[in-house]
């Protein structure tokens, strides 16, 4: 089983988007049984609580459903759990270095890492400046390479 951990900053936006996106890549790959994917925020704010109106709208316009996700805080005990932790953007990276145990730092990597075509590090936070459309378009470039990738190297 391969693990993947989606990590922005309130668990609202980004993530629980790139936890629905690849979710249905893997569904539709017939590889539910062998990837596991969860997401989490580096801060508290919003423990508990679904995504962002605007990002479950944008993901159901595209057919996937994210309502049923809840937002929980990234911590240390995840770098044990998971293979990928993504990270959104620098602050998130550098947040989730802070926390970090020694041995794992190889499983901490910026999500679009996994999209080099589109020239860029950081997934915007859509949370005050909007751009849900275009965000959502990033998540899904990102999450096909990184499905690729995971076929790849632990599924051939």
């Amino acid at each position: 089983m391969v693990s993947v951990l989606f990590v922005c900053l309130g668990n609202i936006c980004r993530s629980p988007t790139a936890e629905g996106v690849f979710r249905a890549m893997v569904e539709t790959e017939g590889l539910s049984n062998r990837i596991r994917i969860d997401s989490a925020g580096t801060a508290a704010y919003h423990i508990g609580e679904p995504p962002d109106r605007r990002a479950m709208a944008e993901a159901k316009n595209r057919g996937i459903d994210i309502s049923e996700l809840r937002g929980r805080q990234a911590k240390a005990a995840d770098f044990e759990h998971f293979d990928y932790v993504l990270a959104m953007d620098g602050e998130n990276y550098s947040n989730l270095v802070a926390i970090c145990p020694s041995g794992h730092e190889d499983k901490l990597s910026m999500f679009l890492d996994f999209a080099p075509e589109l020239g860029r590090k950081n997934v915007p936070d859509p949370y005050l400046e909007g751009g849900f459309g275009s965000v959502y378009e990033m998540i899904e470039t990102a999450a096909a390479g990184l499905l690729e990738e995971i076929k790849a190297r632990h599924l051939a």
